[in-house]
Order: C-alpha cells, then sequence, then structure tokens
C-alpha cells in the first residue's frame, strides 16, 4: 500500500505544537518564537512534510522561490561563470540558506540589455519573491531597474552609486593591507602587485591597503599589472612584471585564480616559491588548496556573506525590515606555503 504523504497534522504531533503553530512557521508569519521554528524545522525534517507550494502561495502571496542573478557581460559569460570558483561559493552560500526555510534558489543570468529586460519581467511579475545579485560590472543598470519595478533586492558588494538597496560586502581595504604585511613580514623588498580592473572598488580598494601598508613601512610604491581575475590574465601579468622588474621576489594577485597564474609563470621560470618570490593571493577558493604551492591568501568569507545576503532579503519579502542595510565582513590572512 502506498503511504500516504505527512500532512500538517503529522508535523504538529511530532513537535507537540498546534497546527497553526505549524502553519505559521511554515509560512513564514512572524512573532513564532525561534525555538519553537527550530522544533517545527526539525519536525518537518524527520516526517518528511512538504508544504503544498500552491496553497502556500494563496495564503502568503509568496512564491517561496529566490532569484539568484549573475549580471554581466559577453556572450560566453555564463561559461565564465560556472568556471570561476568564487560564484561557486556564492551559490553554496545562498542554497544553505534558503534550504533550511524551504525556499528555493531560480538561477537567471542577466549578460545583455535584453537579457536584463526578460530578468526584471520575470521577477517583476512574480515569479520569485525577491532578487539576490553579484554584479561584475560596476555601473550594472540591473539593480536601478529592480528598484524600479519594486522588486526586493539585495546586492553581492556595495553598488558604485549611492542607491537605496541593502547589500553585503568585504572590507577589501583590510584585506589588501594584510597581504602586504605578510609579504613584508616574510622579508620581501621589492614586491609588486597584479591588480584587478581599476573601474571595480574591490580592486581599487585592495590595491589602495596594500599601497598603504607599504607605505607606513617606508617602502615605495609597487609596480603593478592588471588582470581580469582570471587564470590567463594572472599569468600574462607576471610575465610582464618579470620583464620589466626581474629582481621581484614578492607578488600579491588581488584573487586566487590570478595568483596560480603566477605560480605557473615562476615554475616555468624557475623561480622557487616561496624562497625566490613568495605569492599572496585573494579570496581563499578551492584554488588556493590546489595551486603549487598551495596559496598564502587572504580569505574572503563568500559562503557567510552569501547566507547573509540571503537573510537580508528574506527580511523584506516578510517585511521584518524594510530600511537599506549594509553588512561589511572583515577579511582574514590564511598561510600556507607560498608566502
Amino acid at each position: 500500500m502506498n503511504r500516504q504523504a505527512p500532512t500538517l497534522e503529522d508535523v504538529a504531533r511530532e513537535a507537540g505544537v498546534s497546527r497553526a503553530t505549524v502553519s505559521r512557521v511554515v509560512n513564514g508569519v512572524r512573532n513564532v518564537d525561534p525555538s519553537i521554528q527550530d522544533l517545527v524545522r526539525s519536525a518537518i525534517e524527520r516526517t518528511g512534510y512538504t508544504p503544498n507550494r500552491a496553497a502556500r502561495a494563496l495564503v502568503t502571496r509568496r512564491t517561496g522561490a529566490v532569484a539568484l542573478i549573475v549580471s554581466g557581460a559577453g556572450d560566453a559569460f555564463a561559461g565564465r561563470v560556472f568556471a570561476d570558483p568564487f560564484f561557486g561559493r556564492v551559490v553554496n552560500g545562498v542554497v544553505g540558506y534558503l534550504r533550511a526555510r524551504t525556499m528555493q534558489p531560480v538561477l537567471l543570468f542577466a549578460e545583455s540589455e535584453a537579457a536584463r529586460r526578460q530578468v526584471v519581467d520575470y521577477v517583476g511579475q512574480g515569479s520569485a519573491d525577491g532578487a539576490l545579485v553579484v554584479s561584475v560590472q560596476p555601473d550594472d543598470p540591473l539593480p536601478d531597474m529592480l528598484l524600479s519595478a519594486r522588486v526586493p533586492t539585495v546586492l553581492f558588494a556595495r553598488p558604485a552609486r549611492t542607491a537605496p538597496v541593502s547589500c553585503v560586502d568585504l572590507d577589501h581595504y583590510a584585506g589588501g593591507r594584510l597581504a602586504a604585511e605578510r609579504l613584508l613580514a616574510r622579508g620581501c623588498r621589492r614586491v609588486a602587485v597584479i591588480g584587478a580592473p581599476p573601474d571595480l572598488r574591490a580592486g581599487r580598494e585592495r590595491l589602495a591597503g596594500f599601497r598603504d601598508a607599504l607605505a607606513r613601512a617606508g617602502r615605495d610604491g609597487p609596480p603593478v599589472a592588471e588582470g581580469v581575475f582570471t587564470l590567463d590574465s594572472g599569468a600574462t601579468a607576471m610575465g610582464a612584471l618579470l620583464r620589466d622588474h626581474p629582481a621581484v621576489d614578492g607578488v600579491f594577485a588581488a584573487n586566487d585564480l590570478m595568483a596560480q597564474g603566477a605560480c605557473q609563470v615562476l615554475r616555468e621560470l624557475g623561480r622557487r616559491i616561496p624562497q625566490d618570490v613568495a605569492v599572496v593571493g585573494f579570496d581563499d577558493s578551492s584554488v588556493a588548496v590546489t595551486c603549487r604551492p598551495p596559496l598564502t591568501t587572504v580569505r574572503q568569507p563568500v559562503e557567510e556573506m552569501a547566507a547573509a545576503m540571503a537573510g537580508l532579503l528574506d527580511e523584506q519579502v516578510r517585511g521584518a525590515r524594510s530600511e537599506p542595510r549594509t553588512l561589511l565582513f572583515a577579511p582574514q590572512l590564511v598561510v600556507r606555503e607560498s608566502a
């Protein structure tokens, strides 16, 4: 015989609470004690109860879906996203938060003007309760488009222009300072930087923190070769730095992929890491562990930041908070073998 699907009553008996309490937790109604919410969610997991989303939507006017939008430019953008460990960490953090609350992510790409309009129409017409936006463009118009459509929106990284929108971000300046201090502590005297595109706030702030730390130590400003956050661009930048500054003994790369590219070039040219050239990356992604040698890097707690981003959106959707918030996270130096 087929086993009947678990009901709200089954969850209520398992949790030892009323059916009405279970309904309030399932539908995200406020003013339920957090300990009761945990009790009900545990009972849901044990019983295997699955809410009827159609019925829930009629009651709450919510879909239970959240749009995770990756916004950028170029026909090959989606392929680049899936190849970059940073974006995978964002997805992990968002999914971890949503899954615990029986919410579902919908992954969308906005790589062109037409795609942006489609995304805004999709979310604005009620196919998702709100939008989490990860953008690689400093002047991305998508956040303003979503706000104009009255879509609850939260950004990963502060916008280039002041806007009434919540976001999460890292103290990138402090991260650049940590990288410089590590290279100085190792005794490096001729350091260089593989930087990010200067139109990106994160890249500018990482470089500023690095430069200021050198200045406080009485060192001149470092030579900088620009990359675009890819392994190949890191390799190209490292080659250019060695050609123009062959005595370089320390390198800070603005992300781990570029640091990995730098390490490849250094090995090919017979430079020992870290004995001849110390290398510090940024992000503490999976690349940092698989790189040869494993990278000393500045950790960006991407999973935690992504989960916090989802939490800010959840607050907006539930009406628990209306004013914009910015959550700034602290970086941490992770020491491995490269520096």
